[in-house]
């Protein structure tokens, strides 16, 4: 019988299935086979990529905008408000609409006085323009505003996915007249990816909603607001539910807008309760 090659028995008997040929492998004899592979290959940078596409959370995570309320942020994943990925408003009730516009414009405005730049407002047929004196009285300015009216849900999702691959813009708000598809979630999701991602907001009516790639959920309720000396109105508040939170808890809240600081602040009643509801824990 013909022998075999020499180091063939050892090769063959020193390689143990699934560990990669680059390893140092114990044979038999003395010492150690190694065998160095070949450099990734074009398939396997593909698979990198697609993995990082299908699950892009850490970089979503690492760009947050803070809200200026640790009671609120505790329950946010790094602390605010993920850029990047949608996040849909709702009311609670169909007469909650503009309470929830308002909500969504406070975020507008937090994110806008911190960076340069505007903020697109895409609303779809029969959705609620906001107008110079409203969104001046919540601490914006309306020159740094663009408004769209847009003639469909379908039309405000493409000029979202067209302004996130640009670049151009802090904000985007979508006003659609019906729950973020699946879809269209995922796809201002992807365009989002990389760079510095604007603040995505997008405001639908009342429901429960169906399943999107929205990295929070909120419900928003019109709320008795704060008064001056003179007992005017001097500061909205809504009541807050955070139904869903991708990494995070969802949560419930009274929230009073501050247009001067441009900041979510607990009204002072309840702040002072939850400090001393904080002193009193051991």
């Amino acid at each position: 019988m013909q022998e075999p090659p020499e180091g063939t028995v050892q090769e063959r008997r020193g390689r143990v299935p699934g560990v990669p040929v680059s390893e140092s492998v114990p044979g038999p004899g003395p010492g150690t086979l190694s065998r160095a592979g070949p450099p990734p290959g074009p398939e396997r940078t593909a698979l990198a990529q697609l993995r990082i596409l299908l699950a892009p959370g850490e970089a979503q995570h690492r760009a947050g905008m803070p809200l200026g309320l640790p009671a609120l942020e505790a329950h946010l994943p790094g602390g605010g408000l993920a850029l990047g990925p949608p996040h849909e408003i709702a009311p609670a009730e169909p007469g909650d609409a503009a309470a929830a516009l308002a909500f969504a414009l406070a975020l507008s405005a937090i994110r806008l006085a911190g960076v340069k730049g505007e903020a697109l407002i895409a609303a779809g047929p029969d959705q609620p323009l906001p107008y110079g004196h409203g969104l001046a009285s919540l601490g914006l300015d309306p020159g740094r505003v663009l408004l769209m009216e847009a003639g469909g849900d379908g039309e405000v999702y493409r000029a979202l996915e067209a302004a996130l691959h640009a670049r151009c813009l802090a904000v985007l708000v979508g006003l659609v007249g019906g729950g973020l598809p699946l879809k269209a979630g995922r796809r201002l999701q992807l365009a989002a990816e990389g760079g510095e991602p604007p603040l995505v907001l997008i405001l639908r009516p009342p429901g429960p909603g169906t399943p999107n790639g929205a990295a929070t959920r909120w419900s928003i309720a019109s709320a008795p607001g704060g008064l001056d000396r003179f007992g005017l109105l001097a500061t909205p508040r809504w009541g807050a539910r955070l139904d869903r939170c991708r990494n995070g808890r969802g949560g419930a809240w009274l929230l009073e807008w501050d247009s001067a600081a441009h900041r979510l602040r607990l009204p002072e009643r309840l702040a002072r309760d939850a400090a001393a509801a904080g002193g009193a824990r051991p």
